[in-house]
């Protein structure tokens, strides 16, 4: 019954808050008379980043792996970057902060919590920094996803108008508090991050003007939450009034609510987070350092090979006990879900383009030392794999072993298919032995995507066994 309560409570504050956004009248946000601010978009990986500037001074907060887009922008306003701030040291991707800092000159700042190991200026409670036009940039602490946890609030003559708040608030919801319980210069217990947030949130953000901009650094599909909404900006005031967790509640049951039903953690999050600590490679030449193999190339028997073409190409042909992660918005995301850092593994597509896009994917998560090599294949002699017959299926849906990938959370929802064993993606290959082989085994998530995977992995394991994608024919069942 708690469950189901808290559940409504989230689709009621959701609900609102799409009311909210719709009609864009409840909270005015604050206007700008100095500042320019622009906010960078990485749809793969749901991030958010932004370039602050006055004049000809720019500052950028929370910077993705490629820096170029901001070198790029810089240029096309006639300024320079002369600061990089961090919000904390990310789980889910590579920054360019270290890059940027050898390219430029810039200065980076980042709390002094985090124990950075590259050059930087401490950027803590209550430290500014000056801009021009009487515009300043103040850090507030604001642990709870992260220890180390910072936002940066946007002050205009002694008004403040925006506030950058990483992954401490999002759009309808706050950063999930158990990904630093193992990793980083400070770790602390989900359930201590889980209060630090409730204060944060409390004592800090929801302290400041109604009109204040908010600018998360995540959006909707991203892990490091699990209720983010799409809209990509929101004000003070807009989130008191619609965000599920800064309603009235007490610390105990704020901390009740944040735990339950969070998302899995992928793999490569707390290898992220040290990466972030040390300061990643070059983007470029870590990329150009890949080796670019023949096509089809024979891998190295026993490593691993990801595959990312198109489901149809990958069951005609394919290489031996490869994996079939396609070519689309969450690769990355499930790259690094999938295989844990530092596993060698082979990079395969069906063209250079899509081959260079992989590799760059793969950078974004700090996995580009890990490729063996990168290749296009397309021989027609390969492993195969059967495809999904759907009139078949709808004859008798008994007749066949349907394993639903989908995550916990999503299943609680609603079950597709009432006799469906789950079992979620990343931990798939951990339990393949609770698969019975008795029936032709069918395999579906929630829209076609993550089934190619999973599929792909189940077949590798059970050899002897006919294992069917359903692919996108799911939304004919939804």
């Amino acid at each position: 019954m708690k469950r189901l309560l808290i559940a409504l409570a989230m689709a009621i504050t959701s609900f609102y808050s799409t009311l909210a956004f719709q009609f864009d009248q409840l909270i005015k946000p604050a206007t700008f008379e100095q500042v320019k601010i622009k906010q960078f978009e990485d749809d793969g990986l749901a991030h958010y980043s932004y370039a602050i500037h006055v004049e000809d001074k720019m500052y950028l907060v929370d910077p993705g792996r490629d820096p170029q887009p901001y070198f790029d922008y810089a240029l096309s306003q006639n300024a320079k970057i002369v600061g990089v701030i961090n919000t904390h040291p990310h789980a889910d991707f590579v920054s360019s902060h270290l890059e940027i800092h050898q390219t430029t000159g810039a200065d980076i700042y980042v709390s002094s919590l985090v124990g950075a190991a590259y050059p930087h200026i401490a950027f803590d409670e209550g430290d500014v920094i000056v801009l021009p036009k009487g515009v300043r940039l103040r850090a507030i602490h604001t642990p709870g996803h992260s220890p180390d946890g910072i936002s940066i609030v946007v002050e205009e003559n002694g008004k403040d108008v925006a506030v950058f708040t990483g992954d401490t608030l999002f759009i309808g919801d706050v950063g999930r508090p158990d990904l630093r319980e193992s990793v980083g210069n400070i770790m602390a217990k989900r359930e201590e991050l889980a209060r630090m947030m409730y204060q944060s949130t409390r004592e800090k953000l929801m302290l400041l003007d109604d009109a204040v901009v908010v600018y998360p650094a995540h959006g909707a599909g991203s892990l490091c939450g699990k209720a983010i909404s799409d809209a990509n900006s929101s004000t003070i005031g807009q989130e008191k009034l619609t965000n599920y967790a800064l309603q009235d509640m007490t610390e105990d049951e704020f901390v009740a609510l944040l735990l339950q039903d969070q998302p899995f953690i992928p793999k490569y999050f707390p290898y992220n987070v040290d990466v972030n600590k040390e300061g990643a490679p070059a983007y470029r030449v870590s990329k150009l350092a890949v080796r670019r193999l023949e096509k089809n190339s024979k891998p190295q028997k026993g490593l691993t090979v990801i595959d990312g073409r198109k489901q149809a190409d990958f069951k005609s042909s394919h290489i031996p006990d490869a994996i079939n992660i396609m070519n689309g918005a969450k690769f990355e995301t499930w790259l690094g879900s999938l295989l844990a850092p530092e596993t060698p593994f082979y990079l395969v597509a069906e063209s250079h383009e899509s081959l260079e896009e992989l590799i760059s994917k793969a950078a974004k998560i700090g996995y580009e030392p890990f490729i063996q090599g990168a290749f296009v294949y397309e021989q027609s002699g390969g492993d195969k794999m059967a495809f999904f017959d759907k009139e078949e299926f709808d004859k008798n849906p008994d007749l066949f072993t349907i394993i639903d990938i989908r995550n916990a959370g999503e299943v609680a929802q609603g079950k597709i298919f009432e006799n469906a064993i789950n079992i979620p993606l990343p931990e798939l290959k951990d339990r393949i032995g609770e698969i019975p082989t008795d029936k032709p085994i069918v395999v579906h998530c929630g829209t076609g995507y993550r089934s190619a995977a999973g599929s792909s992995i189940i077949q590798n394991a059970l050899k002897k066994s006919k294992v069917l994608d359903m692919s996108s024919h799911i939304m004919d069942y939804k």
